[in-house]
């Protein structure tokens, strides 16, 4: 695996906290890094994760328009086809940026249906890309 550093992205959307079958936390989140000007603009999207305790202090923060930045290791997967870029967070490798606009994120629809009683279903299998 190689070391990566992205210095300043958003979340696509709220992390995501999950225990796996040996009680282990793990939180989730994609961010897309861009790159280019104009028309050539270009979006890479990571998927992160965050272990143990570190995990779990960080959910409440890590929402969707969050500006962060990254360190960790990358690792470059192939799965139906498609490639998907995996970032394994340094424990002391990410930075999470103030929020320009100074407040709260609208409600979205998954805030909404957890407030109506819905639970998603417990992680379980590490084999399950993310």
């Amino acid at each position: 695996m190689a070391k990566i550093i992205i210095q300043k992205c958003n979340l696509g959307r709220d992390a995501e906290l999950k225990k796996t079958k040996n009680g282990d936390d793990v939180l989730t989140f994609p961010v897309g890094a861009s790159q280019g000007h104009g028309d050539n603009k270009k979006t890479n999207w990571f998927r992160c994760s965050v272990w143990g305790k570190r995990a779990v202090s960080l959910a409440p923060y890590l929402v969707k328009g969050t500006s962060v930045g990254v360190i960790g290791e990358l690792e470059i997967d192939e799965y139906e086809g498609k490639t998907q870029h995996k970032i394994s967070v340094d424990p002391n490798g990410l930075e999470i940026f103030p929020r320009q606009d100074g407040g709260e994120r609208k409600p979205t629809a998954h805030d909404k249906a957890k407030a109506n009683g819905y639970q998603p279903e417990p992680f379980d299998d590490l084999d399950t890309p993310f």
